[in-house]
């Protein structure tokens, strides 16, 4: 079973070993992100393995609504530290107990996390596509008045 050490993250720290961050205010709660912000937890793990494996646990906790449970406050909701590890850790343990089937799981997330990001990038493609064309419209029904 892979150990992890989870902290709260200090604006212009950087780490050395392998690590990622997690969200812990507002309704994303538990959410895993590659680039720190100021309301985040870090996990630093010994290697790069690992760090996926707990990423990729973190984000299935995250959708599968099991930080949501934790969530404390009325106007913006967070998530303790302790409840966060306590969270990862069971998620591990079940990880240990049938760590192929996880591992398909994880790899399967992994998967569809790089095919949703090319979509995103092909949307935001079509956006600027868009607005050439209405702006190119636009331009030469401008010409054609003068």
């Amino acid at each position: 079973m892979s150990t992890f050490e989870l902290k709260t993250h200090k604006s212009g720290r950087t780490y050395s070993n392998p690590h990622f961050f997690i969200l812990n205010k507002g309704l994303n709660s538990g959410k895993p992100l590659t680039n720190p912000c100021p309301n985040c937890f870090v996990v630093t793990t010994a290697t790069e393995e690992a760090k996926n494996t707990l990423f990729h646990l973190s984000m299935m906790l995250q959708i599968g609504g099991f930080y949501a449970y934790y969530l404390k406050g009325s106007v913006i909701p967070f998530i303790s530290i302790d409840d966060c590890r306590n969270t990862l850790k069971k998620g591990l343990k079940s990880n240990g107990n049938i760590a192929n089937q996880m591992q398909k799981h994880i790899n399967a997330v992994s998967v569809i996390c790089k095919k949703e990001k090319e979509l995103q990038n092909v949307i935001e493609k079509m956006a600027v596509l868009k607005v050439a064309y209405i702006r190119n419209c636009f331009k030469v029904m401008q010409t054609k008045e003068a």
